[in-house]
């Protein structure tokens, strides 16, 4: 944490590439740009970045109200999806020179390059900037592979040809921005590194990411990567099975599958008499399904287990069992808690908010009460152990 002398020096000194000040929060546009490029580090200090809030281009007070609304707000930014891998952010309310301000403290990230919708933004001396393509190769190659989380980790046995590119050229398409797209000259090997889908350096190989998401077979090399769905005709594990399914493929085709076999299965029921037009009730919501799914796809763990995701739809109620316990700052106390999440897997979640499978990251569970709750269904239950989590969503009475 940085003293009060080193912070002061670190705002009046204006050619620092390490501070960046702002009189408000009021463009929160060029805030976000200033998170994304000090998580880059490009000039590799391996040090904080450090954003002020309530202070003036030359370091003078701007006399901003520095509320709790507005400490929430910036810290907020690191989490609301659209600055990926997300920012390691810490905020504080400080008093600087008899100046009150929010200081965010932007750590440099251990995977760069970190993007803010799409585009790549770094340092370059006192101002920020898009980064050139020769930049986000330093960035691909500033990765410490001593610290990254697994789905960054490389797989030695896959190669390039295990990935389905033309799966690839569709995630480009929304991981990049337009015109970042438009003028990408690079090759597709380098294009695999900056998306993080194989390892920098001259002897790359695929990444669990890689195959993950647009790997042509992912439990080849990730056992486990599927989904195992099961419909019973009772209510216990002994009924008769009426369908079963083990989804898998690259990510984005594995999902639509699974999307097709949620549909399916759900039952509509038709009431024409209790009002002029007809109502029509599903024994389930598919976005609270949905939602279930997919955290649980996002959540998993990936790394020491061949456990599928298993969705077992029985007569009276579905379950959803993740291989993956409580990570991070989630519990077993604090777990479904409003507000408290973490990332088993951040560089998944990111490709799957790329390819529109989570809107926002941090409300799925929420989204899934609200659904429930609205479509007449009992509530939400969960049994979280340390090695999994059973979401058991009861059918609509």
């Amino acid at each position: 944490m940085l003293s009060d002398s080193e912070l002061l020096t670190l705002l009046n000194d204006l050619e620092s590439d390490r501070a960046e000040r702002k009189a408000s929060l009021t463009d929160k546009d060029k805030v976000c740009q200033a998170i994304c490029a000090f998580a880059n580090d490009l000039p590799d200090h391996r040090k904080e970045g450090v954003l002020f809030i309530g202070a003036n281009d030359d370091g003078s007070c701007a006399g901003a109200a520095i509320t709790d609304e507005l400490l929430l707000e910036l810290a907020a930014i690191r989490s609301d999806g659209n600055i990926v891998p997300f920012p390691s952010l810490t905020v504080q309310k400080r008093v600087l020179g008899g100046c009150e301000l929010a200081v965010a403290l932007v750590e440099p990230s251990d995977a760069p390059p970190v993007r803010y919708r799409g585009r790549v933004w770094v340092r370059v001396g006192p101002r920020r900037a898009v980064a050139t393509a020769e930049e986000e190769r330093r960035l691909s190659e500033k990765r410490r592979a001593r610290d990254l989380p697994f789905d960054l980790r490389p797989l030695p046995s896959a190669s390039v040809g295990d990935l389905d590119l033309d799966v690839f050229r569709t995630y480009l398409k929304s991981a990049l921005a337009p015109d970042v797209l438009e003028r990408n000259e690079r090759t597709v090997e380098e294009q695999l590194t900056a998306t993080r889908m194989l390892t920098p350096g001259p002897e790359s190989v695929p990444t669990v990411l890689g195959v993950l998401t647009i790997g042509k077979d992912p439990p080849s090399y990730v056992p486990g990567a599927y989904v195992q769905f099961i419909r019973f005709g009772g209510v216990d594990l002994t009924s008769p099975i009426q369908d079963a399914a083990e989804l898998s493929g690259p990510l984005p085709e594995m999902l639509r599958m699974l999307d097709e076999k949620l549909l399916s299965h759900i039952s509509v029921a038709s009431d024409i008499t209790s009002s002029a037009v007809e109502i029509r009730t599903p024994d389930y919501p598919i976005a609270a399904l949905r939602q279930l799914a997919y955290n649980a796809v996002l959540h998993r763990n990936y790394d020491g287990t061949a456990a599928p995701v298993r969705i077992s739809w029985f007569h009276d109620r579905i379950e959803i069992l993740n291989p993956g316990g409580p990570y991070g700052q989630v519990t077993r106390s604090n777990f479904g808690r409003p507000g408290i999440t973490d990332y088993r897997n951040p560089h998944l979640a990111e490709a799957m908010r790329c390819l529109g499978y989570v809107q926002r990251f941090g409300v799925g569970i929420a989204i899934a009460r609200s659904e429930l709750a609205r479509n007449g269904n009992p509530e939400l239950e969960f049994t979280v152990e340390d090695s999994n989590i059973l979401a058991t969503v009861r059918r609509r009475r």
